[in-house]
């Protein structure tokens, strides 16, 4: 492999993707391991979805720190370093904001922002002791624009916009990357519904440059990029991959 393509390379780093049951974070962790990583997916469900799959999987509901805790400890104690987070794991819960509780809100926030917060802050100090640290957090178009419809998810999406810029602060003495990749519309499971709906399907590809929707697979190689060394001098930002849907004018 010339020196060039090394630099993408994840040989020997070890890697924990939430949310790796289905969807994004499914695609994301597949893609990973496939470069090489040593990769623990999270998720909810007792089963992961390709029984083939040299991803280790590991059933976790991330909105419960101390499970999340033990897993990362017993990962550290077996690798004796952990590299890399995805934060993957999501809820959306539609409804207008003047029909969504204060409950199914909170019940969002907690999933999409306070969740990540805590895996972040339980990982962070093993990726110190490794000295490499690159964290990323799935947001969403949701957290550049408004959409209508689902108040907790586009809140929960632009907090953690937010708060991955004030972790990059935070942790850059530390080694530690923290970026957003930023999905548009994805055909995943949570998305289905729209997806099989032939006035939404249209509205939504016709909002993108490329005019369609992109597949979950399509998010691995910006992951790759920003879990490896090829992104080395890049933190606090946004790599989006939505079709040209932000910047689409006229």
């Amino acid at each position: 492999m010339s020196d060039s393509l090394n630099i993408f390379s994840l040989e020997g780093r070890v890697a924990i993707v939430t949310g790796a049951s289905r969807g994004i974070g499914l695609a994301i962790a597949e893609g990973l391991v496939n470069a090489g990583a040593i990769v623990y997916g999270l998720g909810r469900t007792a089963v992961y979805a390709n029984n083939d799959s040299k991803v280790e999987y590991i059933q976790c509901d991330v909105t419960n720190a101390k499970q999340f805790n033990d897993i990362v400890e017993s990962i550290h104690k077996k690798h004796q370093q952990i590299h890399i987070l995805v934060n993957a794991a999501g809820i959306t819960m539609p409804a207008r904001s003047e029909q969504t509780p204060s409950d199914t809100f909170l019940q969002t926030i907690t999933t999409n922002l306070t969740a990540v917060y805590e895996c972040c802050r339980i990982v962070s100090p093993f990726m110190q002791a490794s000295q490499y640290g690159s964290i990323i957090n799935v947001t969403s178009i949701g957290s550049l624009q408004g959409f209508p419809g689902n108040p907790g998810y586009i809140a929960s999406k632009g907090g953690l916009a937010s708060l991955t810029r004030a972790l990059a602060v935070d942790y850059g003495s530390k080694g530690i990357r923290v970026n957003n990749l930023v999905p548009g519309y994805i055909r995943t499971q949570m998305t289905e519904a729209s997806y099989q709906d032939p006035a939404k399907n249209q509205a939504r590809a016709s909002r993108t440059l490329l005019g369609r929707w992109g597949e979950s697979t399509e998010l691995i190689g910006a992951a790759i990029f920003l879990a490896s060394s090829a992104s080395s001098y890049v933190t606090g930002t946004d790599l989006i991959v939505d079709g040209g849907w932000i910047v689409k004018g006229l």
